[in-house]
Formats: C-alpha cells, structure tokens, sequence
C-alpha cells in the first residue's frame, strides 16, 4: 500500500489536488482518506459520496492537527490495510506550516496557491523542504510572470524539488503528479516509519494550558524579546 501525504495552508486546494487523485486511482489502486481538522471537516463525506471509498476523518481539538496526525497514523495505517487499500491518503488541517507530517515510506505533497504571494514559500519553508513535490494551484488567477517568481521562490527553499503548476480544479497540468505518484514506492515495514523532519518544541506551560501573557509566568523552553535563541526555565 503506498502511503500519500497532503499538507498546506487552509484554503490551497489540498482537496482538490486529492479529488484528482482519487479520481485517477480510485478503480486502480482503491484509497483511503483520512482527514484531520481542527473543528468541523466535510471533505471525507464529500469524498465518500463522489467515489465510493472509504474515509475517515479526526478532530484533533485543543492538539496540534499535525501532532494528531502523527498520533492516529499507525492506527490509520491500519485501517486502510484492513481494508486491502491499495492507497492511503491523509489531508492535515494545515495550520502554523511549521510541523510538516511527512514520514518515511510516504510520497509527500505540499500545496501551495499561487495567489498567496510570492514571499509565502520562504514562510512555510519546512513544509516544502520536507515534501517530495510542491503543487503550485490556482494558477489561473495569476499572470506568466507571477507564476516565475512564485517558482522561483519555491527553487530558493529547495532547488532541487519537483513542481506541478494546475488548475486543481479542472485538474490541468496534473500528469507528472500521477506518474510521481504511480513510480513511489510501497509501505515496506509500517513499524520503522518515522518524521522526515524534526517537529517544533511543545515543552512550554502554553503548551499544558497555562493563559499568563509573558515568559515571566512560564516556564520550560521559553524566549524572551530580545533573545536570539531558546532558553530553558525551570520551576
């Protein structure tokens, strides 16, 4: 089973970058699709109801959407083998763009709206350097020389990287993606699958629900203002 991983900001067309997968695959390789959201999430119905395959989705709450994924992926992992799925797709809610959920043994995605700016990829730099393509969506609201720039900003993050410009929903441009997709390799030992990256510290007392403003009331890895670097603070 190969195990697909769909990550960027909200909005970027990450669902509908799948719903072209899907749709290539879905009476090839059977998905699955797990969607982790914050609150509310209507995309695994969406899904259900358009192809037929079967989906989950988890509400991560007052967590971290990434950490959450990263908690329920052995689980999904699973799931999706119970059910002989030849793919699983996991959607993440997207939020800081600083935990980036790729793992080992998966084919990573970032998706990025080219009408976010030009500078956004250096701002979300860990969730493409960390991914095996960047699709670059719509596009068609952009000029030529704006999607130049915004490509070339993404190649100063990481020049080696594979980029797909489309219409995700029309789905145009989308078949160097499903070749990628085709060529990755399978899931070979699902308990040695870790990070590619090294996810943010959550070692502070934010982090366990402590409200005071300043780092003067917290405590753990904490930073003041003019501070370059972390600094631990104990109790």
């Amino acid at each position: 089973m190969k195990l697909i991983i769909v990550a960027g900001p909200p909005s970027a067309g990450k669902t509908a970058v799948i719903r072209q997968i899907v749709k290539k695959f879905h009476k090839t390789a059977v998905p699955a699709y797990l969607k982790i959201d914050v609150v509310r999430a209507f995309e695994d119905e969406e899904l259900r109801e358009e192809f037929g395959i079967a989906t989950k989705k988890v509400y991560s709450g007052d967590l971290c959407p990434d950490h959450m994924g990263i908690m329920v992926l052995r689980d999904a992992i699973a799931w999706a083998e119970g059910l002989k799925a030849g793919m699983l797709i996991v959607e993440s809610a997207g939020l800081c763009l600083r935990c980036t959920p790729y793992t080992t043994q998966s084919f990573g995605i970032a998706v990025l709206p080219a009408v976010s700016g030009s500078n956004s990829p250096l701002k979300m730099a860990p969730l493409i350097a960390l991914s095996d393509a960047a699709v670059v969506t719509k596009t068609d609201l952009v000029s030529q020389a704006e999607k130049e720039v915004f490509r070339e900003c993404i190649r100063s993050v990481v020049p080696s990287i594979d980029i797909i410009e489309t219409n995700a929903l029309q789905g145009t441009g989308m078949r160097y993606l499903m070749q990628a997709i085709t060529a990755c390799p399978e899931i070979s030992d699902g308990d040695t699958i870790t990070l590619r990256g090294t996810p943010p510290l959550g070692v502070c007392t934010i982090c366990v629900g402590k409200r005071e403003i300043g780092w003067q009331h917290h405590f753990g890895v904490i930073r003041p203002l003019d501070e370059m670097d972390n600094i631990f603070r104990g109790d």
